[in-house]
C-alpha cells in the first residue's frame, strides 16, 4: 500500500513514519513517497526517516520527489501537510495582525484568515490533481486551517477527504486520565469546528463522569485546559473547551501576551526550524537525534503566550503528550483499508449532524470509520453561545472560500470584518492591504 505525504519535507513527518514502523499487520503501508518543493528539506527529512527505519526489517520504503504527479500516481492514501508561504508567511501573518491590535494566530482570527486565503487555492489545485491521477485514494488533511482546507478540498473530492487534528484527542485523553479511565475505552462527547470545539461529556461504562470532574477544584487544576481557563469558567460553561478557545474567551489577555513576547510563535518556529535544517545540511549530523531535540523544545513551548496570559507557567510533563495526530492518522487508515471499525474525532462534512449548519459544512465530531469512510455520529444540540461562535466562524470560512474562488478583494475584507476577533471594518481593510502587500500568494485578490 502506498502513502504519499504532501509537504514531505515538513518537520513533523517523522512522527508519521514512526507510527508506520510500529504497524506490522497485513495490509500495512509498504511505500512512502515524500513530496515537497524544497529539495533541501526533503533530503533532511529523508535522512531522519532512514535512521528511524534502520534495523526494522519491514520498514516502508521511502522515496522523495519534487514532482506532484509522480507522487500522486498509484497512491492509496494521501496525507496533505503543506504550508503555503512557509514559516516566514506565518510569522508575517502574526506580525501584521498584532500591529493592528488583533490576534494573528495561524488558525484563529486574522492570521488564520490570511493563511486560509493563501492556502485554499493551492489545496484546490492539489485536490483536482488527486481526482484526476488517484481518484480512489483517500485524502487525510493535516493542512491548517484544517477545517477550512478540508471543506475546500471536499468540494472536489467529496467524502474521500477527511481532516484530522490531535487537539481534541489530546484533550479527551487528559480528561480521561484525570478521571482514572482508559482513554481508549471512554466515550468522548466532543463537537464544534476545528480549533473551536467543546468536550461536553466523557462516558465511562455508560456514565457521564464530566460533572464529577467539574465539581473537583483540585482535579480541574491538575491539567492544562483546567489551568488555562480556570475552574470557575469551566463550571460556568459546563464543558471543557478546546485550548484554542482561550483566544476567544481571553482575547485581550492573549493579544497582550503575544504583543509583549520577544517573538511570536511563528517567528520562534521559523528560527528554530531554520537552525534544524541548517544543522541537517552537515553530512555528519546525527539526523534523528537532532530532530528529537528540536521536537522536545517545540512541544514544551506550545501555546506559551496563552499560559503566560493565564499565569500558569510551564507545561507539566503529563501535558506534553499530544493526542498524537500521527496515531489518529494511522487508526484512520487502518479502519478504512482493513475495515477495522473505529470511533475517532475527525473533520468531516456535517450532513444532518448539527442543525445550525448546512450539509456541506465541515465540522469536528466523533465519527464511525469503516471501509466506506468516516460517518459523523449523532450529537446533542449546541447551547446558544456555542452556536453563535460556530456559525459566525463558519460564515467567515465561507467568505474565505468565496474570495479564493472569485479573487474578490471586497469578499476578503468581508471575511476579516465578520470574524468575532476583528472588531472593525476599517481594521479589516488595513489587514487586507497589509497581507496582500506582504504575500505574493495573495496577488490573486485584485478586484
Amino acid at each position: 500500500m502506498k502513502l504519499t505525504i504532501l509537504g514531505g519535507g515538513g518537520f513533523r513527518v517523522p512522527l508519521v513514519y514512526g507510527a508506520l514502523l510500529g504497524d506490522h499487520a497485513e495490509g500495512r503501508v509498504t511505500r512512502v513517497t515524500l513530496f515537497d518543493l524544497d529539495e533541501g528539506r526533503l533530503s533532511a527529512i529523508a535522512r531522519v526517516l532512514a535512521e528511524q527505519g534502520a534495523g526494522v526489517p519491514d520498514a516502508p520504503v521511502v522515496t522523495a520527489t519534487t514532482d506532484l504527479d509522480e507522487a500522486l500516481r498509484g497512491a492509496d492514501f494521501v496525507f496533505s501537510a503543506i504550508r503555503v508561504g512557509g514559516l516566514d508567511g506565518r510569522a508575517a501573518d502574526e506580525r501584521i495582525a498584532l500591529a493592528e491590535g488583533v490576534l494573528g494566530q495561524e488558525t484563529v482570527g486574522a492570521g488564520g484568515i490570511a493563511y486560509g486565503l493563501r492556502t485554499v487555492p493551492v489545496a484546490v489545485r492539489i485536490a483536482r490533481r488527486i481526482a484526476e491521477l488517484a481518484p480512489d485514494a483517500w485524502v487525510i488533511n493535516f493542512t491548517n486551517p484544517a477545517g477550512l482546507v478540508t471543506e475546500a478540498m471536499s468540494r472536489i473530492l467529496g467524502d474521500r477527504v477527511i481532516g484530522i487534528c490531535d487537539s481534541p484527542v489530546g484533550l479527551g485523553r487528559r480528561v480521561a486520565r484525570i478521571l482514572g479511565a482508559d482513554p481508549d475505552e471512554a466515550w468522548i462527547d466532543y463537537v464544534g469546528l476545528n480549533h473551536l470545539g467543546w468536550l461536553r461529556g466523557l462516558r465511562i461504562d455508560g456514565r457521564d463522569e464530566l460533572p464529577r470532574l467539574l465539581a473537583d477544584e483540585e482535579a480541574l487544576n491538575s491539567f492544562e485546559e483546567g489551568r488555562l481557563f480556570g475552574p470557575e469558567w469551566l463550571r460556568s460553561l459546563g464543558a471543557i473547551p478546546n485550548e484554542y478557545l482561550h483566544y476567544f474567551y481571553f482575547n485581550r489577555e492573549a493579544v497582550q501576551a503575544y504583543r509583549s513576547a520577544e517573538r511570536t510563535r511563528g517567528a520562534y518556529l521559523r528560527d528554530q526550524q531554520a537552525g534544524f535544517y541548517q544543522e541537517m545540511g552537515k553530512p555528519d549530523t546525527p539526523a534523528l537525534a537532532a530532530w528529537q531535540r528540536t521536537l522536545a523544545d517545540r512541544e514544551a513551548t506550545y501555546m506559551a503566550a496563552n499560559r503566560e496570559a493565564a499565569g500558569i507557567g510551564e507545561r507539566d510533563e503529563e501535558d506534553l503528550e499530544s493526542g498524537g495526530y500521527e496515531k489518529v492518522a494511522l487508526a484512520l487508515m487502518r479502519a478504512v483499508a482493513r475495515d477495522e471499525r473505529a470511533t475517532l474525532i475527525l473533520n468531516v462534512r456535517n450532513g444532518t449532524t448539527l442543525a445550525a449548519l448546512d450539509a456541506d459544512a465541515v465540522i469536528e465530531v466523533p465519527c464511525l470509520v469503516d471501509a466506506n469512510g468516516a460517518h459523523p455520529l449523532s450529537v446533542s444540540p449546541l447551547p446558544y453561545h456555542a452556536v453563535g461562535l460556530v456559525t459566525a466562524v463558519k460564515a467567515v470560512e465561507r467568505e474565505v472560500l468565496a474570495a479564493a474562488e472569485s479573487g474578490s478583494r471586497a469578499t476578503a475584507v468581508k471575511a476579516f470584518a465578520l470574524h468575532p476577533l476583528v472588531d472593525s471594518v476599517t481594521v479589516a481593510r488595513r489587514l487586507v492591504e497589509g497581507y496582500t502587500a506582504e504575500h505574493a500568494g495573495l496577488s490573486y485578490l485584485r478586484h
